[in-house]
């Protein structure tokens, strides 16, 4: 469809969709183009035409989400300002899902609970993130420690690093948390034999492993629901 936005039908304006059916019925190409607010002169594009092409360059939302914004800016029609409130916008989103779980009141109860407040934090992040999170005896979690940042492999993975805080903070119990920045679960070989040598340790120290917790982009994996641990 040719000419800008407000000369299209109404029922056609992602804005005014968006009022009269409600934001579901919006593609990912129409809810960036609300953000985006206005099109490019320079080559005719609408800001739906702009949203799509974003899709199309980074592959999909979660690619245009980690992408920086100087690569977002290199985007035909994308300058400073239409970058900046893409990444306000999916910052926001981040900030409302970790709002899900309070450190040191919330209760630990399921891992799709931890799964769900941890994926908005790391699905722009191009690195992995080992944590231990820290609970108490009724299963509150108290505490979150970062043990380590980057490619996981046991040296940096050390039960000194877990145990420690988790001794001064008198935890009764731990839960492990990393993320798989490919987006898929599934634990590797090292995955595996980290956790194995983390509950040896643990259970020399009377500090159980609840469980460990592997964050993709849409799926996870709990060592204790996969009968891992």
């Amino acid at each position: 469809m040719t000419g800008g936005i407000k000369e299209w039908p109404e029922d056609e304006r992602p804005r005014e969709k968006l009022l009269k059916y409600g934001v579901a019925t919006l593609s990912e190409a129409e809810l960036l183009a609300i953000i985006l607010r206005t099109g490019d002169a320079a080559s005719s594009q609408s800001a739906l035409d702009l949203g799509r092409a974003l899709v199309t360059r980074f592959g999909s939302l979660r690619g245009i989400v980690r992408a920086s914004v100087t690569e977002i800016c290199a985007a035909p029609g994308i300058g400073p300002a239409k970058a900046a409130s893409l990444k306000a916008a999916f910052h926001l989103a981040t900030k409302l899902g970790q709002e899900s779980l309070k450190i040191g009141t919330d209760r630990y109860t399921d891992p799709s609970q931890l799964f769900e407040f941890f994926r908005y934090r790391y699905r722009e992040e191009r690195k992995e993130y080992f944590l231990a999170l820290l609970l108490d005896g009724k299963n509150r979690i108290i505490r979150e420690v970062k043990i380590s940042e980057g490619s996981l492999n046991q040296s940096i993975v050390h039960p000194r690093e877990v145990f420690m805080p988790a001794v001064r903070e008198s935890s009764a119990a731990v839960i492990l948390i990393h993320n798989h920045p490919t987006g898929d679960p599934t634990p590797s070989r090292e995955d595996l034999a980290i956790t194995k040598r983390l509950r040896e340790a643990g259970e020399i120290l009377g500090i159980k492993i609840l469980d460990h917790i592997i964050i993709g982009d849409e799926q996870f994996t709990s060592f204790v629901s996969q009968g891992l641990m």
